[in-house]
């Protein structure tokens, strides 16, 4: 009942929300006769708060139409590569007309961003995406709100989200570098060392960035959460069926008001803090840090819901059990190996003040590949960046991205230049099989 309760508050909000709009644009439209009485502005910006607080929050675009490729300007096009229920695979394809920079764009490295299914949507990462196309192809998982997926797709497991990662990469192909970030890292390590164990090309480069690899180590209070609780308790208090007023009606998931809720929950001064900075800022007239709040609250207070069988597998493989760091973990009967990974490179990335995925997390994927060379096996501490900071923002575009450019574009090379060198030595193997075969059917003859 808890979310039919909460459509219902939304629904009841909603006139209130558009009153209090144009009641703000009453008291500040440079044509009305209220804005020049006193106090007009502390009315538009107390009724533009009211607004904003009441107002539903639609996902956001990425708006990405640019990049920068070399001091040259280029456009960029949204695409979509693969559509599945759960997620689009997107593409942002750069287009020029400068034939120089064109032959550039063609030879740089592909990276595929793994974002995370955790509440936010892939836009989040905006930010991330916009750097890494100065230098990169680049692909994105864009997760659907399960709210919108109809009951007869199916459920969705923490097993599928491996599979449609598989998937993404052999559709981009082999040369597909990967950055996992916050809570992909673990179903992307899962992915790749269970294509390692198949045999199959694993992607040159592995970017893992702020997720919980080994929840067990500098537990934050989101990872005290879910190991003190019981699975049954996360079952019986968070899961809620879809109203029936969208697709998916009927289907269990985790809803994003809910995880609206815990994530301001854990700053709530910070966020009441930023929206008394907001009203004051408006008194003001100061258009460019105003801008700037509903930039980060557009993005923030935009949430999807998450199926249910995905999150509670997630909350009982990763939280609970640890299965990936036990080596317990099977997706679809196979056992996830990550020591069979040995021709890609590693690279973790943890924010000195991240808050949801503590200290020493994301590196302990040093410990469970051991089969990568530690040549090959990088880590880096974003001094000064909180858990947003190390994909988002000045720290991320002056700090992080340098070191993640450059870890790519060594490694890409270096797979490029030894391809040959492996289909060589992978055909050695394969000869010496058939000749065995030919001696075997000899003998039976």
């Amino acid at each position: 009942m808890l979310y039919q309760f909460y459509e219902s508050q939304r629904a009841l909000l909603a006139p209130f929300a558009e009153f209090a709009s144009a009641s703000s644009k009453l008291y500040s439209h440079p044509l009305s006769p209220f804005t020049h009485m006193p106090m007009a502005q502390r009315w538009a910006a107390g009724f533009d708060l009211a607004h904003r607080l009441a107002k539903e929050y639609e996902k956001p675009e990425f708006d990405i139409r640019s990049a920068t490729v070399e001091g040259f300007e280029v456009a960029v096009q949204e695409q979509v590569t693969v559509e599945k229920p759960f997620c689009r695979l997107l593409r942002f394809k750069r287009f020029t007309d400068n034939a120089a920079v064109l032959d550039r764009m063609k030879t740089q490295p592909t990276v595929l961003v793994v974002a995370p299914l955790s509440g936010h949507h892939a836009t989040l990462l905006r930010d991330t995406v916009k750097m890494l196309l100065r230098d990169h192809k680049v692909f994105i998982t864009d997760w659907t709100d399960a709210r919108m997926v109809p009951l007869d797709q199916g459920a969705f497991h923490l097993d599928d989200y491996v599979h449609y990662v598989q998937e993404f990469i052999r559709t981009i192909g082999r040369h597909v570098n990967v950055i996992s970030v916050c809570q992909p890292t673990v179903p992307v390590l899962a992915a790749v060392s269970l294509m390692a164990t198949a045999g199959e090309p694993t992607p040159p480069a592995l970017v893992m960035m702020g997720g919980p690899i080994d929840a067990r180590k500098s537990p934050t209070a989101v990872n005290n959460l879910a190991m003190n609780k019981s699975h049954d308790w996360f079952e019986n208090n968070v899961i809620y069926r879809v109203p029936p007023n969208y697709p998916g009606a009927g289907r269990p998931v985790y809803p994003g008001f809910l995880q609206h809720t815990g994530f301001v929950a854990m700053n709530p001064d910070r966020h009441m803090n930023s929206h008394y900075d907001y009203f004051l800022d408006l008194v003001r007239g100061d258009e460019e840090n105003a801008e700037a709040h509903r930039q980060f609250y557009d993005e923030y207070n935009a949430v999807l819901d998450m199926p249910a069988e995905y999150y509670l597998d997630t909350i009982r493989t990763v939280f609970q059990e640890f299965a990936l760091v036990e080596g317990t973990w099977d997706v679809d009967g196979q056992r996830v190996r990550p020591h069979d990974i040995t021709r890609s490179a590693l690279l973790t990335i943890e924010g000195e003040l991240d808050d949801i995925s503590g200290a020493g997390q994301t590196r302990a994927a040093h410990e469970l590949c051991t089969g990568i060379a530690k040549a090959r096996k990088f880590h880096l501490d974003a001094a000064g960046a909180g858990h947003y900071g190390i994909f988002s923002g000045r720290r991320w575009r002056e700090q992080v991205y340098p070191e993640v450019r450059r870890f790519i574009a060594q490694h890409t090379r270096g797979a490029a230049a030894g391809a040959g060198e492996r289909a060589a030595h992978a055909s050695r193997p394969a000869a010496e099989a058939r000749r065995a075969h030919a001696r075997r059917a000899a003998g039976r003859r």
